[in-house]
């Protein structure tokens, strides 16, 4: 495999990671139901595009903020933070 082979994979693995995803691609990244994905944009729960007033688009960046949304902090994350409350006397 030539570098330039190589370099040309690797611009087309990038190009397709940053393109806008479609309301399909989004379903199935997310792991969610089209129609379920469908109510979170019209109930503007989710973030999207809708450039044409018709297709809606999605950024995986903005998917994967949206996923990890509302961390639940481990027992032992909490236990830490009020060893640090009461010890320091302050939210840490």
């Amino acid at each position: 495999m030539t570098d330039q082979t190589i370099l040309n994979q690797l611009n087309s693995i990038v190009e397709q990671d940053s393109r806008p995803l479609t309301l399909s691609e989004a379903s199935e990244y997310l792991g969610i139901s089209k129609s379920y994905l469908y109510k979170l944009t019209s109930t503007a729960r989710i973030p999207h595009y809708k450039p044409n007033k018709k297709k809606i688009y999605f950024e995986k960046s903005d998917l994967k903020k949206w996923l990890l949304r509302g961390r639940v902090s481990s027992e032992q994350e909490l236990n830490q933070k009020a060893t640090d409350y009461v010890n320091l006397g302050k939210a840490v």
